[in-house]
């Protein structure tokens, strides 16, 4: 009895744990991120939007960029075309799974040519092949300097944001 009493609470101990991914696992999903931001600095514009699934949505910088792939397609392509399109390094990157392993969501720490930026965002694992459905990238913005950056946006993003219907949530 007491054996199975002991035997009892091992396996509830165990059965707590949080799942933990494997080191194959976070590889994967660190590699498919990393050569993510690699077909942008190649420009390669075919293997970049292939990482988004058709419904996928891409949130930029600028208070009015957010995009859905054909939207974000349209407006990257000339960048693209040039031969080069944005250069993102991660220099920092936590990953998150699901239960079942099949959604990611994470957030990085990138290096680019507006210095640091935060990109953080969710995958989903379709046909075994992680594809990103939301993505967005932030700057960054020193405390200390946050006063100097509400002054310059103040203009710009006060008249964007009073012509915005504000909306449920969908």
């Amino acid at each position: 009895m007491k054996t199975s009493v002991l035997l009892f609470f091992f396996l509830l101990f165990l059965s707590c744990k949080p799942l933990q991914p494997n080191t194959a696992d976070l590889n994967q999903v660190n590699q498919f991120l990393d050569e993510w931001h690699l077909a942008a600095s190649n420009a390669d514009y075919n293997r970049y939007f292939d990482a988004f699934p058709p419904d996928g949505i891409f949130v930029g910088t600028d208070a009015a960029e957010h995009w859905t792939k054909s939207e974000f397609q349209d407006f990257a392509k000339p960048y693209f075309d040039r031969g080069k399109a944005w250069d993102f390094k991660a220099v920092e990157r936590h990953i998150y799974f699901s239960k079942d392993q099949k959604t990611v969501w994470f957030d990085e720490l990138l290096s680019t040519w507006m210095k640091g930026c935060r990109g953080s965002g969710v995958l989903v694992k379709i046909d075994d092949t992680w594809k990103i459905k939301h993505y967005v990238l932030s700057t960054t913005v020193p405390n200390e300097h946050i006063d100097a950056v509400i002054q310059i946006k103040e203009k710009t993003e006060s008249l964007f944001l009073q012509s915005k219907t504000p909306q449920s949530a969908q």
